[in-house]
């Protein structure tokens, strides 16, 4: 076995010791950012990675330096051997999370505390019923909502990510911010990102500074704390004085954080991507089910991996349709 500190590190010095596992590329949602109005194309079953194989790709990453594993979909708890993934992953030597929906969360209390749990994300866009509605495109708010109060009242670590659009929820933004006041969660403002079939316009984003704006408009200086980020952390924290939650934002598009990064994806189909925002793709599905070692590799995607959002350095270059209708949809990636 390779030295993990070759493998996993690329050219520009990052360590990579956290992975995202996509189980799956089906929802019960149907969010416009994430998947485009006329679906996506599915993996046939047989392309997609068994639980044995999600565990033995796993475990490569493990031994070779990953300590933090987040399970995403799609809906990772809609794949009906979830708590059999769950299970085999809490055997290795890793930190476990989830990215949910949280639609049917409350039928997976007992599993996730079983295997270790503790950090739950989970996607809502909206506090306004309606507005919700039309984001998924379903009537699930009633029970997303009491879903997340029950995360935490059962002692969960919960951040809620909302993805914020100019003219549709960036009116929100002190309504998710007074949320923590009596809460103990981290709410996440995330710039909107381009994908393929998301309708992406840098027009619609809502940016850091837009969001602080807003903060510094509504609330005085000085009860406008800020916290420590932590080590390769995505947002800068924030957290308004006495409130018992904290919120942050993901600047992905203004303000990336990639110098810090040390996260890589696995899509459901056994895809290796090293960034979000790269359309490249390492196939270590096909070389697993041939017998052969998926080390070498892991270690050339890794070191393919460019210094900043897969090689757009510049939102001038982020604009350009076709660096990001190249890539999947949102879904197909992962969360």
């Amino acid at each position: 076995m390779e030295n993990h500190t070759k493998i996993l590190q690329d050219l520009h010095g990052r360590a990579h010791a956290y992975l995202r596992i996509s189980l799956i590329e089906r929802c019960n949602l149907r969010c416009t950012y994430c998947m485009p109005e006329q679906g996506v194309k599915l993996s046939p079953k047989s392309h997609l990675m068994t639980y044995e194989e999600i565990f033995k790709i796993a475990k490569t990453f493990v031994d070779n330096g990953v300590t933090k594993i987040r399970l995403t979909g799609g809906e990772p708890l809609i794949r009906k051997d979830f708590p059999v993934i769950l299970e085999k992953l809490a055997t290795l030597p890793v930190e476990l999370s989830i990215t949910s929906n949280a639609v049917i969360i409350d039928k997976f209390i007992a599993v996730l505390k079983a295997n270790g749990v503790k950090k739950i994300n989970v996607s809502l866009d909206s506090l306004d019923e309606n507005k919700f509605k039309h984001i998924t495109r379903r009537h699930e708010f009633k029970k997303v909502y009491n879903n997340i109060l029950l995360l935490i009242k059962e002692g969960f670590t919960v951040k809620l990510n909302a993805v914020l659009i100019k003219n549709f929820n960036d009116n929100e933004i002190i309504d998710f911010i007074n949320l923590t006041k009596n809460h103990p969660i981290s709410v996440r403002f995330i710039e909107f990102m381009p994908f393929d079939g998301n309708k992406w316009d840098i027009s619609k984003m809502v940016s850091y500074a837009n969001v602080m704006a807003c903060v510094n408009q509504t609330f005085s200086k000085n009860r406008v704390l800020r916290l420590q980020d932590a080590p390769n952390d995505t947002s800068k924290n924030y957290k308004i004085e006495g409130y018992k939650g904290s919120f942050a934002i993901i600047s992905s598009v203004t303000n990336p954080f990639c110098d810090s990064c040390n996260r890589l994806r696995l899509t459901a189909n056994g895809q290796l991507k090293n960034c979000l925002f790269s359309a490249e793709e390492s196939d270590l599905l096909t070389t697993l089910r041939a017998g052969k070692s998926i080390e070498p590799i892991i270690n050339k995607a890794v070191k393919a991996k460019f210094k900043v959002r897969g090689g757009m350095n510049t939102v001038k270059k982020l604009q350009e349709p076709k660096r990001h209708t190249n890539n999947r949809s949102m879904i197909t990636i992962g969360g």
